[in-house]
């Protein structure tokens, strides 16, 4: 019960917290605060399983004492965020409100477009549900070489977004986005393919700098192309995908991986993940030719 209570609320706080961004950011500096925030992000991701597991050993209060209050200062600081307008989103009815976001993001081709390619994409290839098996079976680590697989693709996501804050993408961003799951593509070959560690590992490092290309191009697109009074409604839509294509990719690894072999099922997605890649640049010319990250009236006006 608890566990649906803490699911239905990150439901409403994720689109909330991501239409914050372009009302306290500026616009030219928006793709640069979303790189920081994966970094803020992808750190959680490295320090808090094992800052978790020596809690949980010492004291298991101690892990959701930790947790709690954790989010309790995230609570403090967010209520520091200045009062921002509410636009006219509250007189629209819920049902006529959720119906529009789907309308919207199915006419925004760019938008449509980057959304469902990283959800094809990570659905194909969710090679980390299979981390397990490589790590017990076919690369024979044991649970502490387990541990620094999975921290390998926050630790490439996190370097890559700290690159990007110095060094942010200017032009092509289309060609980049596709390029970076590309990448993502081809690591999740390697890596299936691998039997050593340090090969897995480092394959697991660029797939997570490809992921992270990814991210902040599609981030940066969605924000800056949806209007202030669509947005929190294209994020709703934006996090199902995301939700989606992790949850069901690990489901897809798990049955694929039952059928016919886990290394097999690794290279069948890696492939898959490539072959959406280029279907997608055929069928979306308009996210192909993206040059810039913001669209043209708002570049004219900047």
């Amino acid at each position: 019960g608890v566990a649906i209570v803490l699911g239905i609320s990150r439901a409403f706080t994720g689109p909330a917290l991501s239409s914050f961004a372009p009302n306290i950011v500026p616009p030219n500096v928006l793709p640069t605060a979303i790189a920081w925030s994966s970094i803020a992000w992808q750190t959680g991701a490295i320090v808090g399983p094992p800052l978790g597991g020596y809690l949980f050993a010492w004291s298991t209060p101690s892990a959701y004492g930790m947790a709690t209050g954790l989010i309790g200062t995230a609570l403090v600081m967010s209520m520091l965020i200045r009062r921002i307008p509410r636009g006219n989103a509250g007189a629209v009815n819920p049902f006529r409100a959720v119906l529009d976001g789907l309308h919207y993001v199915q006419a925004n081709r760019v938008v449509l477009g980057s959304i469902s390619l990283d959800l094809f994409a990570v659905l194909l290839g969710g090679a980390t549900a299979l981390l397990p098996i490589y790590a017990r079976d076919i690369l024979h680590v044991g649970a502490e070489g387990l541990g620094h697989l999975r921290t390998a693709p926050a630790i490439g996501a996190a370097l890559t977004a700290f690159v990007l804050t110095r060094m942010p993408l200017q032009r092509k961003v289309g060609v980049k986005m596709f390029g970076g799951v590309a990448v993502f593509g081809l690591a999740t070959i390697v890596f299936g393919l691998s039997t050593s560690f340090w090969l897995s590992a480092t394959s697991l490092v660029i797939l997570g700098a490809g992921d992270m290309i990814s991210i902040y191009v599609r981030s940066s697109l969605i924000q800056l192309h949806t209007p202030d009074a669509m947005r929190g409604r294209v994020s709703s839509v934006n996090g199902l995908f995301i939700s989606a294509s992790n949850e069901l990719g690990e489901f897809e690894s798990g049955i694929v991986a039952a059928a016919i072999g886990p290394v097999e099922a690794v290279v069948v997605g890696g492939v898959g993940a490539l072959v959406v890649t280029g279907l997608w640049a055929r069928w979306f010319p308009e996210l192909w030719t993206a040059d810039r990250l913001a669209p043209p009236d708002e570049k004219t006006a900047t």
